[in-house]
C-alpha cells in the first residue's frame, strides 16, 4: 500500500463521484483516476458496494471524491485555477466544462455539472492585472469584467491600448 499525500482536497458529492473525476481525467493534463473504493457495508447515503471514495489526482493535485449524499453543495468558495497559455487552450477547458453540462459564468469563472467551480485563466491576464504599471492592471481588470469566458486578444488590445 503506498502512502497517502500529506494533504488531499476533499470534495463531496451525490454518488457521482467516479464519473467527476473520469471527466476530470479525460479533459485536463496530468490527471488520473487512481482509486475506486466500495463500501464495506451500508451508510447513510448508500449500500455495501457502493462506490463510496474515489482516490483520483487533477492536475497533480491529489483529491478525494466523497460520495456521501446531497446534504452539502459545492459554491464558489472552492475553485481550481487553471492558468493556460493561449486562446486555444483556454477554448479547450472552458468549451469541455461548459458542452458537458457546465455554466458559464463571469471573468473566467464557470462550474462543472457537479457544482465545482473553475476559474480559467490565460496567464496573460494574471500578468496583466498584476503588473506594476497599475494603468495597464485596470485596462486589462476592465476588460476581463465585461467577459465570461477570457478572450486572450481583448486582454492583449486592452494591454496594448494607451
Amino acid at each position: 500500500m503506498s502512502m497517502p499525500a500529506k494533504n488531499t482536497v476533499c470534495l463531496w458529492f451525490n454518488g457521482d463521484a467516479e464519473e467527476a473525476a473520469r471527466f476530470y481525467a479525460s479533459v485536463f493534463p496530468d490527471t488520473s483516476v487512481d482509486a475506486i473504493n466500495r463500501a464495506p457495508g451500508d451508510y447513510p447515503a448508500g449500500k455495501e458496494g457502493d462506490v463510496i471514495t474515489v482516490e483520483f489526482t487533477v492536475m497533480g493535485i491529489p483529491c478525494l471524491g466523497l460520495n456521501a449524499g446531497d446534504a452539502f453543495r459545492h459554491d464558489e468558495a472552492f475553485s481550481f485555477q487553471v492558468a493556460t497559455q493561449d486562446q486555444e487552450e483556454t477554448d479547450r477547458y472552458w468549451n469541455a466544462i461548459i458542452e458537458n453540462g457546465g455554466q458559464e459564468s463571469a471573468c473566467g469563472w464557470c462550474k462543472d455539472k457537479w457544482g465545482l467551480s473553475w476559474q480559467i485563466t490565460p496567464v496573460v491576464l494574471t500578468q496583466a492585472i498584476t503588473s506594476p504599471d497599475r494603468a495597464l492592471a485596470k485596462r486589462a481588470f476592465e476588460a476581463m469584467m465585461t467577459m465570461h469566458k477570457i478572450d486572450v486578444a481583448a486582454i492583449e488590445a486592452a494591454c496594448s491600448a494607451e
